[in-house]
């Protein structure tokens, strides 16, 4: 607990022990009052009186209410000095609290400042970076655009968000690669690559609705909140929920077969999205860019091989292995319940194929 958590609860605890002395000050002022009342009625009462027994009964009572009286008049005035007390130190923690908050204000100013100087430095080593990087999304744009002339059997759609106040991570380079082994695959006429860069979470509807794709494939940043990271109107992180994610695969499920979650921390995401989809890959923890390039990459030339989901996941963490990636156990497969991995083939042969293939048999 801080300090300033610690005199905020001071604070709160004073003002509730004075409550609480007041209420039963009142308590005692209004017995006080009763007291009084008697006194009076029964001065009245002996007033009126003609018998002598009478007035000495009076008088008796009279005495012990004011006995009484005394005695809550002494309990009044205890009261009166523990909530002075009381007062007194309320007032001793208020001042420390608002030294504290006096600190905890400048101690902001400084982080701010800070953080001011790291995106600036940031901005200037972006800056330093967009000409290489123009060139590479130049090359990679025009693998696409010679894959978007492909016959189209089933269409895998890119998403990719890099915002600008995150890491910055090579995503042109893993959609490069990706393209690159779906173009060398056995049935690359049977896949489309269709991407969408720096998205932003209303343009994920939009791109479902457009392509139709039977494969939905996240690139970017993960939090370890179970959320997928877009970008906002001005190029900055924007977090989007698992049950976000999950609702929008339900509302357009209709084509989708399989959600690859090439992101950190998207294991749940995975799991919960199954529910309503043939199969979803995601990770454990954070990934770097070789994982995320070389597991996609090998996953998709698999399935342009027209592999099985379960051999082209098994495939694509050999890879990793190959190239020395210690992170085979990152990416984990779900599929949903009733389905076998074994029998999801999402890029079958052409028909000539299958046919040579039963004849070899």
């Amino acid at each position: 607990m801080s300090f300033l958590d610690m005199y905020r609860r001071n604070v709160q605890r004073k003002n509730e022990e004075i409550a609480k002395f007041q209420k039963d000050k009142a308590g005692e002022q209004k017995k006080l009052a009763e007291l009084s009342r008697k006194i009076n009625a029964a001065s009245q009462a002996m007033s009126r009186a003609s018998s002598q027994s009478t007035i000495q009964s009076k008088l008796r009572e009279i005495q012990r209410y004011q006995d009484d009286a005394a005695r809550i008049e002494k309990k009044i005035s205890d009261f009166e000095e523990k909530i002075a007390r009381k007062r007194n130190e309320l007032n001793q923690e208020e001042k420390k609290l608002a030294r504290e908050e006096e600190q905890e204000i400048k101690k902001r100013q400084r982080e701010a400042d800070k953080q001011a100087r790291t995106h600036e430095k940031r901005m200037k080593d972006i800056s330093g970076t967009l000409r290489r990087h123009d060139q590479l999304h130049i090359e990679t744009q025009s693998v696409l655009e010679q894959l978007k002339q492909l016959p189209e059997k089933i269409v895998v759609l890119y998403l990719a968000a890099n915002p600008i106040d995150q890491s910055h991570l090579r995503l042109d380079e893993e959609a490069r690669a990706i393209a690159e082994m779906i173009r060398k695959a056995k049935h690359r006429d049977a896949v489309k690559l269709e991407s969408c860069w720096a998205i932003q979470p209303l343009d994920v509807l939009q791109a479902l609705n457009e392509f139709q794709p039977a494969i939905v494939h996240f690139s970017g940043h993960g939090s370890d909140q179970d959320e997928i990271v877009f970008q906002d109107l001005h190029g900055n992180a924007k977090l989007v929920s698992k049950d976000a994610i999950v609702q929008t695969m339900m509302a357009s499920s209709e084509n989708i077969r399989l959600v690859f979650f090439n992101t950190c921390y998207s294991r749940n995401q995975a799991e919960a999205v199954v529910e309503h989809v043939q199969a979803a890959i995601g990770m454990k923890t954070s990934i770097g860019d070789s994982v995320a390039r070389v597991f996609g990459a090998q996953f998709y030339s698999a399935i342009g091989f027209g592999l099985p989901v379960s051999k082209a996941f098994d495939q694509a963490k050999a890879a990793m292995m190959l190239e020395g990636i210690p992170e085979e156990d990152t990416p984990e497969l779900f599929v949903k319940t009733g389905l076998n991995a074994d029998e999801i083939i999402l890029v079958r042969p052409p028909e000539g194929v299958v046919a040579e293939s039963e004849d070899l048999e």
